[in-house]
C-alpha cells in the first residue's frame, strides 16, 4: 500500500486531495466527481464537505450547483501540494528529467494528470531543443522511481502555438518555464 493510501483511510477524500491540490486550476462540482470517481454522490458530499468545513476547499454556487476548487490561501495549501506533488512523482520528474535536459525552455504536465487523476501515465510536453536519446534514457529512470509511465511529447517553441488548444495548456502543471 502506497504511504499517502496509509495515511489518508478515505479513498474519496484522497481523491479529491489528488483532483483539487494537483492543479490550482482544477474546478469541478458534486455529480461531476461522483461520475468521475464512481462513487454515490452521498460519500462524495460527506468529504466535500468536511473539506471545504477544514477551508481545503472553497466553494461557491454556480447556477444549481456547487463548484469546488483548492483554497490557495489555506495556511497548508503549499504543503499539501508539495505531498500530492510527490505522491504523483511529479517531483521526481523534475529531478530526474527537467533538471538534467540541456535547452529547454518549458515543461508541463497534461492530460489526465493535469486534471487530477492518477491513471498511471503522465503525460509531459517538453519544448525545446532536446537530445531525444538522452531523453529516454532520462525517462526510463524516473519511470522506474515513481513507478508510473511518462509519455513526451518535445516541441520546438514555434510549434507550441499551434498545439496550445490541442494540448489544453491552459489546464497544465507547469514543471519549469524560461518562456
Amino acid at each position: 500500500m502506497n504511504t499517502l493510501e496509509s495515511l489518508i483511510t478515505s479513498k474519496t477524500r484522497l481523491k479529491l486531495l489528488l483532483k483539487f491540490f494537483s492543479n490550482t486550476h482544477t474546478k469541478s462540482y458534486l455529480r461531476s466527481l461522483s461520475e468521475e470517481f464512481g462513487e454515490s454522490t452521498n460519500s462524495v458530499r460527506v468529504e466535500l464537505n468536511r473539506l471545504s468545513e477544514a477551508g481545503f476547499l472553497e466553494s461557491s454556487p454556480r447556477g444549481n450547483t456547487i463548484v469546488y476548487k483548492a483554497n490557495k490561501n489555506h495556511p497548508l495549501f503549499p504543503e499539501i501540494s508539495g505531498i500530492v506533488s510527490k505522491h504523483l512523482g511529479l517531483d521526481g520528474i523534475i529531478d530526474q528529467v527537467v533538471n538534467k535536459l540541456g535547452d529547454l525552455k518549458q515543461a508541463c504536465v497534461v492530460g489526465d494528470y493535469a486534471k487530477g487523476k492518477d491513471t498511471g501515465l503522465i503525460d509531459l510536453v517538453l519544448v525545446g531543443n532536446i537530445d531525444q536519446v538522452y531523453l529516454q534514457k532520462l525517462v526510463l529512470k524516473a519511470e522506474t522511481l515513481i513507478h508510473r509511465k511518462i509519455r513526451t511529447l518535445t516541441l520546438q517553441e514555434e510549434e507550441l502555438e499551434s498545439f496550445e488548444g490541442q494540448l489544453n495548456l491552459i489546464e497544465s502543471i507547469i514543471l519549469y518555464s524560461r518562456v
